[in-house]
């Protein structure tokens, strides 16, 4: 069976991840059979937009599959994570400035790997089910695939919230956050997708949409943009630790779990992109840390201690949150020269 169903239906092209069993992770194959279909789907005047969905009940895509770059990054090499790498994020930013409407359907577990494919189409639409999170420096890593943007973009401190703490947001939250645009009871779907691919209009979305139920994020915003207001993870942890409310206890107790290099350097992405809405400079930056991350990172210790040895207890480079220097955040976001991303490469 296929990892991904590709058809047209009507004047839709359809993409379905179809990997329910392993969460419907994608792998650096599926990511390279979308950017084709979308590609192809571009240049037909028959398509009239994309619809993006999941099979399975528990996830839309809960990441990107790790154990082959895990496996090969032990054994020393170091090109394959890259390559795989540098095709999703070209991928990503295709989606991002797609010239056709890209409507996605987004339920249960919507994580890393998964926000790339589902969080940077034009129309969003989240389920009752939604748990959406970025949970990269639980790994070693940075929030990547372009989540950058979106948590750059987030309203006042939620940006460094969500990466810091990898809070999942359900429905209402990923809206607040920028992640989604619209609820729609799930119970509608099936009758949304079938009129998308009779009649190719988009504005169908809103005459199904409704309000969603109340989530987290919004009551939070005034603990959020208190605590999170500083200028490095440092500081963040640091006014948590001073804050004495329980908001900064339970996300200081989240932040403590994640890889310190990974957040100091994530807090410099947000900071470095707020403002902007370019998803080029954003995968730049990101696969800037992400072409070091098995050298120089954490990204094989966490990927050992969370999926292999699934032990929990990560032996990260620095033991302190508080005390990453400052010039190895320099490091791992300096300019990569001739091995920088280029999204204008094509597709091999």
């Amino acid at each position: 069976m296929s990892d991904l169903i590709l058809r047209i239906e009507g004047c839709a092209g359809r993409i379905t991840l179809n990997r329910p069993a392993a969460l419907n992770a994608v792998t650096w194959e599926m990511c390279r059979e979308i950017e084709r279909a979308i590609l192809a789907w571009a240049a037909d005047p028959a398509v009239a937009l994309v619809v993006i969905d999941a099979a399975g009940g528990r996830a839309f895509c809960a990441g990107g599959d790790l154990t082959e770059m895990y496996r090969t990054g032990r054994a020393g090499d170091h090109d394959y994570g890259r390559r795989f790498w540098r095709d999703e994020y070209r991928m990503n930013a295709r989606l991002h400035e797609y010239p056709k409407p890209i409507v996605s359907f987004l339920h249960g577990f919507v994580m890393g790997g998964g926000v790339g494919v589902g969080c940077h189409a034009s129309h969003r639409i989240v389920g009752e089910t939604a748990q959406v999170a970025m949970p990269e420096c639980g790994i070693g890593l940075v929030p990547d695939v372009g989540g950058s943007l979106l948590l750059a973009n987030a309203p006042g401190r939620c940006g460094e919230y969500l990466a810091l703490t990898a809070a999942r947001m359900g429905p209402a939250d990923a809206i607040h956050a920028g992640f989604a645009d619209r609820f729609v009871p799930e119970a509608r779907w099936e009758a949304l997708k079938a009129e998308l691919c009779a009649t190719g209009n988009w504005k169908r979305i809103a005459d199904a949409a409704e309000a969603p139920p109340e989530g987290a994020l919004a009551p939070a915003q005034a603990d959020i943009d208190r605590c999170f207001a500083g200028e490095t993870s440092g500081d963040i942890v640091r006014a948590l630790k001073t804050d004495g409310s329980a908001f900064a206890a339970e996300a200081l107790a989240r932040i403590r779990r994640n890889a310190p290099l990974s957040m100091a350097c994530a807090v410099e992405m947000i900071h470095r992109l707020r403002g902007t809405r370019s998803i080029r400079r954003a995968l730049e930056l990101e696969y800037r840390f992400t072409h070091r991350a098995m050298q120089h990172g954490d990204f094989l210790e966490g990927i050992r201690a969370l999926i292999i040895d699934k032990d929990r207890n990560p032996r990260w480079r620095h033991a302190d949150p508080e005390a990453v220097p400052a010039v190895e955040v320099s490091r791992m976001l300096m300019p990569l020269g001739a091995e920088a991303l280029r999204l204008e490469e094509e597709l091999a």
